[in-house]
């Protein structure tokens, strides 16, 4: 009888645990939102016409900020919207959402493996 009490006592205590970081979601959701910003800056580098000392490379300047409650996941240069949805002139070249999409299975694994650890 005492194990299967011993063994309601682990899920309660696993149960409280996972409750007490489900209070706190943006940490949860952070996690999710690095590993995000890890694999942008894993995406091939397509070939630059800019050679000049000091130039970073656009997909080298993928960061995240916290606004409020939500996240961002953007550039550091003010074009990577422009690359990425493209203008009158230019046709986008996609790096976020095809990223987002392949792997959001992972994103939300390492969310929820952060909430029961």
């Amino acid at each position: 009888m005492s194990e299967i009490y011993n063994g309601f006592q682990d899920l309660m205590e696993e149960l409280e645990n996972a409750i007490q970081k489900a209070e706190k979601p943006a940490d949860i959701i952070e996690v999710g939102v690095k590993e995000f910003v890890n694999d942008l800056k894993k995406l091939t580098k397509p070939i630059s016409q800019i050679h000049k000392s000091g130039y970073t490379h656009l997909i080298n300047t993928f960061s995240y900020r916290k606004k409020g409650k939500e996240f961002e996941v953007g550039w550091g240069k003010y074009y990577g919207p422009m690359v990425e949805n493209g203008t009158v002139r230019m046709t986008g070249r996609s790096h976020l959402r095809p990223c987002f999409e392949k792997n959001k299975e992972k994103y939300y694994n390492k969310m929820i493996k952060e909430i029961f650890n």
